[in-house]
């Protein structure tokens, strides 16, 4: 099968190109589209840090490094909760809204400029495939191991 009759290539050939522009757009506020995402999953009463990773889809380890780079550029905080010092949680500075507001002005654009060329009815359709893909992957993958799942397909 060639590649461009697969689906997984299709979803990872428009993921790269959203994220370069999404790149192309940030870097003039100093941000990427990882931190973009990161700051726009912080809610405004503080986000516990352990929830933004699995939102999503960092490894923790990866996440820790991007909250301490945020702590020391000053655009997050972190605090323990009163309520339960086993979490912690994060925070949005002054600066940090600012980068988020950027950042969400990034999306909406984006979102503007899909929705405006390819029509709502065309990308409710498109929603649902990416939710049926999606629940394809994840209930097949829970019960199976990936080895198992791919020779059940072929």
């Amino acid at each position: 099968m060639k590649a461009d009759k697969t689906v997984d290539y299709h979803i990872k050939l428009g993921w790269h190109a959203i994220s370069r522009m999404y790149n192309s757009y940030a870097i003039s506020s100093d941000i990427t589209m990882a931190i973009g995402y990161v700051l726009l999953n912080i809610d405004k009463k503080g986000t516990p840090a352990t929830k933004i990773a699995p939102a999503l889809g960092l490894e923790p380890r990866s996440l820790t490094r991007m909250l301490k780079s945020l702590e020391d550029k000053k655009w997050i905080r972190r605090e323990i909760d009163e309520d339960d010092r086993r979490v912690v949680n994060v925070y949005l500075t002054e600066e940090g809204k600012r980068k988020r507001d950027f950042a969400r002005q990034g999306v909406i654009l984006f979102n503007d400029a899909i929705y405006e060329k390819i029509g709502e009815e065309k990308l409710n359709v498109f929603f649902e495939v990416m939710q049926k893909i999606n629940e394809v992957v994840n209930n097949d993958t829970a019960n199976y191991k990936a080895e198992n799942l791919l020779e059940e397909m072929i």
